[in-house]
């Protein structure tokens, strides 16, 4: 808080003596011995945390001169400075991303030396039905998936963030694979429900949602050096970008996929991968949630009172002020780099479904 302390001689009440000039904006003498705990001008209790928060800075007088936005609590989303970046961080990125996916496929892929495949097998011997089998998959994958993010804090004490992201990684990324490859063989199976396919305008609307819904999920794998442990793994309390939209973009993206694929598809499979899915997601926001309360405390408050996890909510009723080039904080590379990759892979449908095609899973 900006102080000002005006110093003033008093009147002398002898007529014949000058009249002494009037000092004023001297600034407050320096005691070192003193240490008071809170500035004189303020009886307001400090907040335990320290929050980077401007306040308004007055002038002299009382009269609002100058006033400052309030800055990010959080981080800012898909930040990217080239300069910072390592040639032998990337370097070593892309031999561990070459590492994983050769010990995922010998390990879990493959038919004829991994285990995709027993595993399959074991839950469709539990039922013939396609649904039960989906519903079984998006069970097991959401168990281990925020199981493992709920003992996050825990595991990196007892292992650290590294090892504890490979833990985290090695267990999910086959689960993941499993889930999808069985959609994508069995989206077409179980019982009709609509088919809207032939209308004119489905198509459009269904791959338009499916781009949308990519620029929301995912919102933080954009420290890709974080996924895959180069850097030292964080949870991160992000707040710019499509945060400002909504503080879930990875559910609201769930539900945008789910609901595209559902409405094109319209079969008893696909409602039930959707119906799985979303209901991941949605104790996802629950969680999620307080785990940052847990980890950030009171600057986790200040995001959560500026956000929403209805899209547009907190901006309709005025909790989140928009920057004036709002815009800007999606010009950035990791935003383009998803924009490519969202539009390879639907142009690499067809090779998607050949690959699944050919595991029998």
């Amino acid at each position: 808080m900006a102080t000002s302390i005006l110093l003033s001689s008093p009147f002398s009440s002898l007529p014949h003596l000058p009249k002494p000039k009037i000092i004023s904006s001297r600034p407050t003498p320096s005691f070192p011995h003193l240490k008071p705990s809170i500035p004189f001008s303020s009886t307001r209790q400090l907040p335990l945390k320290p929050l980077r928060i401007f306040r308004k800075i007055s002038a002299v007088g009382g009269s609002d001169a100058s006033v400052q936005e309030e800055p990010l609590v959080g981080e800012d989303s898909a930040e990217f400075d080239l300069a910072k970046q390592k040639i032998s961080s990337w370097v070593y990125f892309t031999g561990i991303l070459g590492v994983v996916l050769l010990a995922l496929d010998v390990a879990w892929i493959d038919n004829s030396t991994g285990c995709g495949k027993v595993f399959i097998d074991a839950l469709s011997g539990v039922s013939d039905s396609p649904e039960v089998v989906m519903i079984l998959l998006i069970l097991i994958f959401a168990t281990v998936h925020s199981g493992l993010a709920s003992l996050r804090d825990t595991g990196e004490k007892l292992i650290g963030e590294r090892a504890f992201r490979v833990l985290f990684a090695g267990t999910s990324l086959p689960l993941a694979v499993s889930t999808v490859v069985y959609f994508i063989n069995h989206r077409y199976d179980g019982v009709q429900l609509w088919q809207l396919q032939s209308v004119p305008w489905i198509h459009h609307l269904v791959g338009l949602s499916n781009f949308i819904s990519f620029l929301f999920l995912y919102p933080s794998t954009f420290n890709l050096l974080e996924v895959a442990a180069v850097d030292k793994p964080k949870m991160h309390l992000w707040e710019s970008g499509i945060m400002r939209i909504t503080r879930h973009p990875q559910m609201v993206g769930q539900v945008m996929w789910c609901l595209a694929h559902t409405v094109w598809i319209g079969n008893s499979v696909t409602v039930a991968a959707s119906i799985g899915l979303i209901g991941h997601h949605l104790f996802g926001v629950w969680n999620g949630d307080r785990r940052l309360a847990i980890r950030y405390g009171e600057e986790f408050e200040v995001v959560k009172s500026r956000t929403s996890v209805i899209p547009f909510a907190a901006i309709l009723d005025g909790r989140q002020k928009l920057p004036k080039h709002y815009y800007k904080e999606f010009i950035r590379l990791p935003y383009l780099m998803i924009t490519a990759l969202t539009l390879g892979a639907y142009f690499a449908h067809p090779l998607m479904q050949a690959a699944s095609f050919r595991l029998h899973w």
